[in-house]
């Protein structure tokens, strides 16, 4: 964890994801990138300079016994005061919409409700768990689904809503938050969707190219650099 701590502390002082007096929702889904986000920023706040404030926000999807009595002592053992948000998001894509390609419309509406009990709470700013992985696949995503050089920002501004988002864990590896799993309470994802995305074949492609370019997760990484938002990354 202290390796995480420094990792994270470096891209939110590379990216000035935080500032004096910032309340901060983490969005914890239950999975294991937003649960390391939540206890790594739970780390830093003890050390950083700059004084901020967390909540831990949850997105209950309406799928039947999801339980997440665990991440509520998870959030109690690190002091962050913990919402459950019950929604219908689950029923409103799979039952009556019956979406055969689901993670667009969820996507769109899990957002919707995040940032809307963010500010209920009063965070101008929400946390996400994207990790280097995530940012190395979606640009990858970008340039062969939709022919253009693309990824989401670290730090993200919302004019509509008046939140940014920030995305701390993006210096993490994947394979490090792996290593992290075991001591996180993670919450089984019931979603039908789950493993069967584009972004799972990109993922299995890039392991694939890796066997014959060993360090090609961080020349991507490293690209990402000449997109907008991006200078500071190393």
């Amino acid at each position: 964890m202290q390796q995480i701590y420094s990792h994270v502390r470096k891209c939110v002082e590379d990216f000035g994801m935080i500032s004096e007096g910032d309340r901060i929702a983490v969005g914890v889904s239950g999975g294991k990138d937003s649960l390391l986000t939540l206890a790594a920023l739970a780390g830093i706040q003890k050390f950083l300079p700059t004084h901020f404030e967390l909540e831990a926000l949850t997105l209950d999807m309406g799928f039947k016994d999801t339980d997440f009595s665990r991440v509520i002592e998870f959030c109690k053992d690190l002091g962050v005061n913990y919402t459950i948000v019950p929604t219908q998001i689950a029923e409103v894509v799979f039952d009556i919409r019956k979406e055969t390609n689901p993670c667009s419309l969820c996507a769109k509406m899990r957002r919707g409700a995040l940032h809307e009990a963010a500010l209920k709470l009063g965070c101008k700013k929400v946390a996400l768990g994207h990790h280097m992985d995530d940012a190395i696949e979606t640009f990858i995503l970008s340039l062969l689904y939709e022919g253009r050089l693309s990824c989401f920002m670290p730090v993200t501004y919302l004019d509509r809503t008046d939140i940014t988002l920030i995305r701390p864990l993006l210096y993490v590896t994947e394979q490090t938050v792996l290593a992290q799993k075991p001591r996180l309470p993670v919450v089984h994802n019931p979603c039908p969707a789950n493993g069967n995305t584009k972004r799972q074949e990109v993922k299995e492609w890039i392991v694939e190219q890796g066997k014959m370019i060993p360090d090609i997760k961080s020349k991507l990484f490293g690209s990402l650099k000449a997109l907008p938002g991006w200078a500071t990354v190393k």
